[in-house]
């Protein structure tokens, strides 16, 4: 098969191993479509190692055609056009990935729209509802709303009865959030967001993927009970807590990541993503955000574009282009 691979730290598409013989609970597919992620620039700058035992080849989601199906899977068979959600080794022609990672297409949705759905739903919906553990109405801020899991997130709490406040880079990103469903919203570059946050009610859920740059003013804002639930470090990994201000309000500080779960908990979050999402997909109140698509073999510029922030949610890599 073909695949990325890096080479003097350049990103090239050649000839690599097709992955091993599959497992009985796992499945092969063809893959049609990649999902590009910051996780794979991190992982290309040395920052962001894939878990033992996983692919070295970037890419953490995938759409494709089954070709093989391990003798212990029972809900797939070859030929069922399905996404997957990857702990590495989506950049390729072909992925083995275990069958709890594993969803079929939502009904009305082509190959393409469903590269765009795994990580970022799977992201969203764990740390909205399973980690941040959301109560009916409570209010959720959304920091890098206009990104592939902010517009995940905006989506989801729209669908769910969560008013939803976000703050993004630029103007036309605030615009398109609130297409989207935000209720308001904050240009980062206008200033802090604190006052723009307290107007608006304080958040009960904040979902941050900047750190340290916004941990400060995310205290300030988060409610009497609210969780701060961080997935990135955009911003720096070491700023100053205000155990006074955690303590005092009982504020909760939850760290999250999803790609070193176990495949067991990446399949108990797809089982939810299938029972509440999905069919909100099929019927188009949810929908994939993709922003830009670029050939597998034009990765580099791809990735200088996801990495500019200049996107509105997803970038594609068309590796078939299949669908």
């Amino acid at each position: 098969m073909h695949a990325i691979i890096f080479d003097e730290e350049r990103l090239v598409w050649q000839e690599q191993p097709s992955p091993p013989p599959i497992g009985s609970d796992e499945v092969r597919l063809r893959v049609a479509w990649a999902g590009m992620n910051r996780a794979d620039i991190m992982q290309r700058a040395g920052h962001y190692p894939p878990p033992p035992g996983a692919s070295e080849i970037l890419g953490l989601e995938v759409s494709g055609t089954l070709t093989e199906v391990g003798p212990a899977v029972e809900r797939l068979r070859v030929g069922d056009q399905v996404c997957a959600l990857l702990a590495g080794g989506g950049y390729a022609e072909e992925v083995v990935v275990p069958c709890q990672q594993v969803l079929p297409v939502p009904h009305g949705l082509g190959l393409r729209e469903a590269a765009a759905l795994p990580e970022v739903f799977a992201t969203a919906w764990l740390n909205l509802f399973m980690e941040g553990a959301l109560k009916p109405g409570e209010r959720v801020l959304l920091h890098a709303g206009a990104s592939g899991v902010g517009t995940a997130g905006i989506q989801l709490c729209k669908a769910f009865g969560h008013p939803c406040f976000v703050t993004v880079g630029s103007d036309d990103k605030l615009e398109a959030c609130l297409n989207l469903g935000a209720e308001a919203g904050w240009n980062r570059h206008q200033g802090s967001f604190v006052e723009a946050v307290k107007q608006w009610g304080s958040p009960d859920l904040i979902l941050d993927p900047v750190g340290a740059g916004y941990l400060a003013d995310n205290q300030q804002v988060l409610n009497v009970d609210g969780r701060l639930v961080l997935i990135g470090l955009m911003g720096g990994r070491c700023a100053e807590l205000d155990l006074g201000r955690l303590l005092m309000k009982r504020q909760r500080l939850i760290g999250s990541t999803l790609r070193a779960r176990p495949s067991r908990a990446k399949g108990i979050i797809l089982d939810a993503l299938h029972a509440h999402v999905w069919p909100r997909l099929s019927n188009g109140e949810i929908r994939p955000m993709i922003d830009r698509i670029w050939p597998i073999d034009q990765v580099e510029t791809a990735m200088d574009y996801l990495q500019s922030n200049a996107t509105i949610g997803k970038v594609l890599l068309a590796v078939s282009g299949e669908g």
